[in-house]
This record gives structure tokens, C-alpha cells and sequence, in this order.
């Protein structure tokens, strides 16, 4: 079975009340929210695809918006069934960490997202439909609180 990779950022930002992340709702399939993200294309580095597919998907860019923590990569591997054929496939999605930045411009959503919010852990723990990516925000947030 082919492997699907894809990569993405997992943003987040200071907020009064602790951290919040950056979720965005698919505007298909089951409209799960997730962190921008999106395949990898033939040629491109994963790091470029995470930079492409944040951009694409949420209009924010890497140094106006936001900066890479560039000790920080997440590999979550699961199967996913695809909403055009029907088809279950292997995928591997790698995260890298982005902080948004106080001169950040708003989020502007692509066709692929109808909403974005930003949430909590604890909030996230009430709409998580992936516990795998519930356990890399858990992670994430002890990596940001132990730097």
C-alpha cells in the first residue's frame, strides 16, 4: 500500500488566557478541524509543503506572520479514508511548530476551510475527532511551556 505524506504547521499563539491553536474546518468529508496542512508534491521538500499549504490555506507565511521553531517535528501515522473514491490509504503527516507573530495580518481561509478558530488544549480536547493529533497538541504544549 502507497504511503500518502502530507505536512502542515501546527501554529499557535499567546493569548491572556495561555496558548491557543490555529484550527481550521474542512469544507468536506466529515469537516474536521485540523492545522493547515496538505500533500507533499513530487519534487518538494516537506518543508516547503508545510510553508505552501499554510499559505494556501490560511494566507499566513513563515517571517511576516509567523516563525519556525525549528526544533520542533511531529510524525503522526494513520489511515485515512479518502473523500473522493472511498478509498482507505496509509498517510503520514509530519508538523512543524510555527509562533505567530504580534504584526501577524488575519487568517484568510481558502475553498478547502469554511471557519478557523483558535482554541485552547483544553478546548481542543472537547472536538477531537483524532486522539492521535490530541496527544501531539499535548506534546506540543509541554515542548512551548518547557523552552
Amino acid at each position: 500500500m502507497t504511503v500518502v505524506r502530507a505536512s502542515g504547521f501546527i501554529i499557535f499563539r499567546r493569548a491572556s488566557k495561555g496558548l491557543e491553536y490555529l484550527l481550521l474546518k474542512a469544507s468536506y468529508g466529515s469537516k474536521h478541524w485540523t492545522p493547515p496542512k496538505g500533500h507533499v508534491d513530487p519534487g518538494e521538500s516537506i518543508m516547503e509543503t508545510a510553508i505552501r499549504e499554510t499559505r494556501e490555506e490560511s494566507g499566513l507565511q513563515p517571517s511576516t506572520d509567523f516563525k519556525i521553531l525549528q526544533d520542533y517535528q511531529k510524525v503522526l501515522k494513520y489511515e485515512v479514508k479518502s473523500h473522493k473514491d472511498g478509498v482507505i490509504r496509509s498517510k503520514e503527516t509530519i508538523y512543524f511548530l510555527g509562533e505567530m507573530l504580534p504584526e501577524a495580518k488575519d487568517v484568510i481561509l481558502s475553498e478547502e476551510h469554511t471557519e478557523f478558530k483558535w482554541v485552547s488544549l483544553a478546548d481542543y480536547a472537547k472536538i477531537s475527532e483524532f486522539p492521535d493529533f490530541l496527544n501531539a497538541l499535548t506534546e506540543v504544549e509541554k515542548f512551548i511551556k518547557d523552552q
